[in-house]
């Protein structure tokens, strides 16, 4: 049994960006599933996006934000993390950071999808998650230790609901319980649902399953966001190809050369991902494949060295001047219900980072607003937790200590079905009939008896795909409920925009306990 002041699951930019601005009086742990360097951020090869260009300002990043979102966005929220991201980066540049600069010695600002202004901030070319992953990992105090390899697989509540620490398994099989003041789950998205993904083989929603499972409020959920440009090699999804790409120049086109973003949107290539990845799923389904563009971008190996070397281990000779893609799953806007701090509705509870539903990406996220959300709230909550008085750690009375073995689990799907299900089901497009059929699927795991199953029996695999089936099942509820199209949520049902009915509306997913333990129905219900 092991006792912190914070617990940190989780290792992406969000958390470690919390770490080191925690108080180093602070007893801080951080469990990753992985290695350190094994996640989402580090694999990020976008920027950070900031206002700092001379014809600038965040008001302007706001518009992008709010309009790609399609007005779905916490409004103060959105404005306050686009006005404090101009003084954050200017804060890691004096840090250290090495962004990159012109021959002036001035940042380099790149253009993206759907910005009005040059505003992203890159590191190392296209490898800027990885190079902020390490500047922020070598800021790490020795008040901070790092436990890899350790899958949690339950948070540990005292019998008053307020969450005291997690359960997590090791390498060889036994179990640990991790004691803390403050549990923060920096877990990101579920990516790994799809077939289709740009994200790391350890993104299968165990943050947010774990976060439902005990009782938390889960909001957005049908808002995934599906990246438009992944290489497509031999009918799979090799990797990232950066929306950067499209911002220095690149054009998609079909196999004879026609540019397939021409009078689809007044910004063409560089409209919202939720649209260039709905007409490139378009032209694919009809069996026209779609290629990037890249002759006109000089030196690009030099100015993308990730994209080329991905290109080059998986076959594809860049001397053509085109990179074959597809859409892909990317990020997901919604996850555990925050506040503006980062406390979930679980006293005790927190959630960062692509785990939590801050409402500031909207339905839809723009690009590069995802390091900046981590930076943003990782160091907000940083902040908030230094201002609170110094407490020992609850009570072990309060840990449920002994084990109760349920009865066998029935058999489980294999992980590249539900992949492959969720892909041509919950999707880039999506209509009743194939929800329905999908909620069907996957209630015949039967999901609410899952999320009180004892799981200390099972292997990490297992855990790991009852996680993907709770959480594969709250997308598909959510998907089900909303009966429009809104930013990553595409009913071709619904084809368009309810403001009557949907503006702002969130769908909020519950479980709901009875005294004893025992879970009532799950809850569904609309807020604004």
């Amino acid at each position: 049994m092991k006792q912190s002041d914070v617990l940190i699951v989780g290792s992406g930019i969000a958390a470690l960006q919390l770490a080191s601005t925690l108080r180093s009086d602070l007893n801080v742990m951080v469990l990753t599933k992985s290695g350190l360097l094994n996640s989402n951020s580090h694999k990020a090869q976008g920027g950070v996006a900031a206002a700092l260009g001379k014809n600038d300002d965040p008001y302007l990043h706001y518009i992008d934000t709010v309009e790609a979102g399609r007005f779905h966005n916490e409004s103060q929220r959105t404005l306050e993390m686009t006005r404090e991201a101009p003084e954050l980066i200017k804060g890691f540049l004096e840090g250290g950071c090495p962004f990159d600069k012109n021959e002036d010695g001035k940042l380099l600002l790149g253009m993206e999808g759907a910005h009005s202004k040059k505003r992203i901030v890159h590191s190392g070319g296209d490898a800027t998650g990885r190079e902020i992953v390490k500047f922020l990992s070598e800021q790490l105090g020795s008040n901070i230790s790092v436990k890899e390899e350790i899958f949690v697989y339950e948070l540990i509540l005292s019998d008053e609901g307020i969450c005291i620490g997690a359960k997590g398994m090791l390498p060889d099989g036994s179990t640990e319980i991790f004691l803390s003041d403050h549990v923060v789950l920096a877990t990101g998205g579920c990516g790994q649902l799809y077939s289709f993904t740009s994200n790391a083989e350890t993104v299968t929603g165990d943050g947010l399953a774990l976060a439902f499972i005990a009782g938390a409020e889960l909001e957005d959920m049908e808002f995934i966001q599906f990246h438009p440009t992944l290489l497509f090699v031999d009918g799979e999804t090799k990797g990232l190809v950066s929306e950067a790409v499209r911002g220095e120049g690149a054009k998609l086109v079909t196999e004879d050369g026609r540019f397939i973003m021409e009078g689809v949107h007044p910004l063409a290539d560089l409209a919202p991902r939720h649209i260039v990845s709905q007409t490139i799923y378009e032209y694919l389904n009809r069996g026209e494949q779609v290629y990037l563009d890249i002759s006109q971008i000089p030196n690009f190996r030099g100015r993308f060295p990730t994209v080329s070397e991905l290109c080059m281990n998986s076959g594809l000779d860049l001397s053509s001047g085109r990179i074959p893609v597809a859409p892909g799953s990317h990020f997901l806007m919604g996850g555990i219900r925050t506040d503006d701090i980062g406390r979930t509705t679980i006293e005790g509870l927190y959630a960062i980072g692509e785990a939590a539903c801050t409402g500031v990406h909207g339905a839809n996220r723009l690009a590069s607003n995802s390091l900046l959300e981590g930076m943003v709230f990782g160091r907000r909550l940083g902040e908030w937790i230094n201002r609170q008085p110094y407490s020992k750690s609850h009570g072990l009375g309060a840990v449920p200590l002994a084990v109760t073995h349920r009865s066998p689990l029935m058999s489980l799907p294999e992980k590249w079905e539900l992949r492959q299900k969720m892909m041509e089901r919950t999707g880039i497009v999506r209509e009743r009939q194939k929800l329905t059929l999908q909620k069907e699927w996957l209630e015949s795991f039967q999901v609410e008896e899952l999320l009180d199953v004892c799981l200390e029996a099972y292997k990490p695999e297992k855990i790991s795909t009852i996680f993907m089936i709770i959480t594969a099942w709250l997308v598909n509820e959510a998907a089900l409920a909303r009966t429009e199209s809104r930013g990553g949520h595409y009913r071709i049902d619904y084809p368009g925009e309810d403001n009557t009915s949907w503006m702002k509306k969130r769908i909020v997913l519950k479980r709901k306990r009875k005294k004893g333990g025992n879970s009532e129905q799950i809850k569904t219900a609309i807020t604004t």
